[in-house]
């Protein structure tokens, strides 16, 4: 079976991870994730003072989008199988599938960090709820994109 992938879809899904992010790591929660983390305000002034410390975080955003695109597009034949094989459809399609990918995948791999790098689990929900909502909302995004 052929999987129709909506490329410009995958792009708008990948673009709303990025500013999922921003919110979720910004206004939402950004304190309480940087406390967890161990940054303080002067650790980032320094980080943002220093070029190189600049330069890396750039990369970083860009391999971020990337990996958010490679979630789309892998998200899209996991929805296609849905529709085609269970009969889902609509915004609901693209609920479940983002949720169950979630549970199956994410969740799994990322106890991980509190398992063997004794990261707390607050730490661990925060992050696993961002990629919740990511699965979701990308999920109906591309359910929904004609």
């Amino acid at each position: 079976m052929e999987v129709p992938v909506n490329y410009l879809a995958v792009s708008a899904s990948g673009v709303a991870a990025m500013i999922l992010g921003s919110v979720w790591y910004g206004p939402l929660f950004g304190k309480q994730w940087m406390a967890m983390m161990g940054l303080t305000p002067e650790k980032t002034a320094a980080m943002k003072a220093d070029p190189a410390a600049k330069k890396k975080m750039m990369r970083s955003y860009g391999l971020m989008f990337l990996g958010a695109l490679v979630m789309a597009y892998v998200l899209s034949h996991a929805l296609a199988f849905a529709q085609a094989y269970i009969g889902s459809k609509g915004a609901m399609a693209g609920v479940s599938v983002g949720f169950w990918n979630w549970l199956g995948f994410i969740v799994p791999v990322t106890m991980g960090s509190v398992l063997w790098e004794s990261r707390p689990w607050k730490l661990w929900a925060l992050n696993a709820g961002y990629y919740l909502v990511q699965l979701v909302m990308m999920g109906v995004i591309l359910a929904l994109w004609k």
